[in-house]
């Protein structure tokens, strides 16, 4: 009796092992002894994700700095632009100061001379009055030239010299000194062996300078 009970609980013990087994089977059972793919393709495409992962990067990367250098060579381009310009603009500015500067001395030298040519066109029509002064003076005795009538003449004669000489009129010494070209006229040649050669003997009609320049040349006798 006993052996038979205990025959009889080892039996129900493995039919209910056999029972709790399907229920513990792996899932590769279900599915007809294959394994289940899902999780390896998941993987797969993690891993993928992350291959691509550090390939994208550098791109980005890539485009993002060459775009920082676009903007760098058109911000260099448009300074180069700008300091040509400026460096055009000045250079102008320097030739348009230049060119004033240049009119500005060219009309002072204009004016200037046109003053010297209008005082020198009075002075010229002054000369002859210079000399009839002195001639009308040089004429008269001390004793003459003590009245009042010459003595009022040779004012106004000392009053014109002051004249003139304030403008920078000059006389031109030639009794006396070598014959020069460029202040004498020679109008007559003489022997005089007390005189040197090509010496001012006489003068016949006294020559100026103004400011240098002769206005008129002196007429003179020269030994030869």
């Amino acid at each position: 009796m006993e052996e038979k009970d205990k025959a009889t609980a080892e039996a129900e013990t493995e039919e209910e092992a056999v029972k709790e087994a399907p229920e513990t089977e792996p899932e590769t059972a279900k599915n007809g002894g294959q394994t289940e793919e899902k999780p390896d393709a998941e993987a797969a495409e993690a891993e993928n994700a992350e291959a691509e992962k550090p390939e994208s990067r550098p791109e980005k990367e890539k485009k993002k700095f060459f775009g920082k250098n676009d903007k760098l060579e058109k911000a260099e381009k448009a300074l180069k632009e700008a300091e040509a310009k400026l460096e055009y603009a000045s250079d102008r500015m320097k030739r348009q100061l230049a060119e004033f500067d240049n009119y500005r001395k060219r009309t002072e030298k204009e004016t200037a001379a046109s003053f010297d040519m209008g005082a020198r066109s009075v002075i010229e029509k002054l000369l002859p009055v210079v000399d009839s002064f002195e001639r009308g003076l040089g004429g008269l005795s001390e004793e003459q030239k003590a009245e009042p009538f010459a003595a009022g003449m040779d004012l106004v004669y000392k009053q014109l010299k002051k004249m003139l000489d304030d403008l920078g009129v000059e006389a031109i010494e030639a009794v006396g000194k070598p014959f020069n070209p460029d202040l004498h006229n020679a109008v007559m040649h003489a022997e005089d062996e007390s005189q040197p050669e090509n010496t001012v003997a006489e003068e016949f009609q006294k020559g100026y300078t103004y400011r240098g320049t002769v206005i008129r040349y002196s007429m003179v006798k020269v030994v030869n």
